[in-house]
């Protein structure tokens, strides 16, 4: 239970900030000093990659703790065992650190990606799509992925927690080991996810409903009986789109 609140609350405070940077953007006055979120385009500076950076970090936080959460509380069942018989094991704390260093990792390149995006007008200053070719092509390039054995592989081992956990040397009583197991677990997070993340892009990166969307759909392709189904559907719908907006 103190492991399951801490996921939650780290998930809230995440998510309060993604809130409250989406209300700033809706008007930039109302925030003084916010003006490298403001409505213009304008050349990116390092405080402006920077704040950009820890948005995407925040924001991954938010939307990807809780996909990590029944990993995590079957971590803290074997370390609270492991401590009633006396063994010494690291806190959950370490594994679910490493697999947000994962997410931290992606969020700088997806700042990157928004810059280069920004940079040839593919984005607008609102950061969602400028041209309709390129939301179509994205919505392909994700619909695509969710068919690829790739993202079979990484949804696998997403799936089934202590199948991943057995393929990569066991629960790790040192804090170094279970910071490399929680990398490894947010790296296969990150291979079954990252063409979904790209859909920030077209529908907006501060878009809330769009957000929890996606949050929403992680979660559900890792839990549910059909949860490779559902993806592949989910894949199908994204191409259907696609196609759908290059017709027109």
């Amino acid at each position: 239970m103190i492991v399951l609140s801490a996921l939650l609350l780290l998930t809230a405070f995440a998510w309060s900030y993604v809130i409250r940077l989406a209300d700033d953007m809706a008007s930039p006055s109302a925030m003084p000093g916010m003006s490298v979120m403001a409505p213009a385009f304008a050349p990116w500076t390092t405080v402006h990659f920077l704040f950009m950076f820890a948005m995407w970090a925040v924001m991954m936080v938010g939307m990807m703790t809780p996909s990590a959460a029944p990993m995590a509380l079957i971590y803290a069942q074997v370390a609270r065992r492991s401590a009633s018989l006396g063994q010494a094991f690291a806190p959950v704390g370490w594994f679910v650190t490493g697999y947000l260093l994962a997410w931290i990792l992606f969020s700088a390149l997806a700042a990157l990606a928004q810059w280069g995006l920004e940079s040839l007008a593919l984005l607008t200053p609102m950061m969602m799509s400028a041209s309709r070719p390129f939301g179509a092509v994205v919505l392909l390039v994700a619909g695509a992925y969710q068919w690829l054995p790739i993202k079979d592989s990484c949804l696998s081992h997403c799936r089934s927690p202590l199948s991943f956990v057995q393929r990569h040397g066991g629960f790790q009583p040192q804090a170094r080991g279970s910071l490399r197991l929680g990398f490894t677990h947010g790296m296969y997070c990150i291979g079954c996810c990252w063409a979904f993340m790209l859909l920030l892009f077209v529908g907006g990166v501060m878009n809330l409903l769009w957000i929890a969307a996606l949050m929403i759909f992680a979660l559900l392709e890792r839990l549910i009986p059909g949860g490779r189904m559902f993806s592949r559907l989910a894949g199908l719908g994204a191409m259907i789109t696609g196609v759908w907006m290059l017709a027109r």
